[in-house]
């Protein structure tokens, strides 16, 4: 999030206005709801993690076991059985 001071892009009455309410601390202005991004959006984080999943998915389909996946991407189990089981309960794949 970038930090950007106040009296360099608010006018000075409107300023004033807001100092009224709030001094010496930090503000967060949310965007408008039609322009925010959806989480990773920006940085890709949502598609390197979609990727990691589905690699671990046909992993676990060729044999790979739970235990073995959650070492190898320093998971805990649990959170390789829900990777594996979001794609494997809906095709129909492998039980856990």
């Amino acid at each position: 999030m970038k930090k950007t001071r106040a009296q360099d892009v608010l006018p000075e009455k409107l300023l004033a206005q807001i100092q009224q309410y709030v001094q010496g601390c930090t503000l967060y202005i949310p965007k408008k709801a039609g322009e925010r991004r959806a989480w990773g959006e920006g940085t890709g984080s949502r598609k390197e993690l979609a990727q990691r999943n589905e690699r671990m998915r046909r992993e676990y389909r060729a044999g790979a076991r739970i235990e073995a996946l959650a070492d190898a991407y320093c998971l805990s189990p649990d959170s390789v059985r829900k990777i594996v089981r979001g794609a494997a309960g809906k095709a129909g794949q492998r039980s856990l």
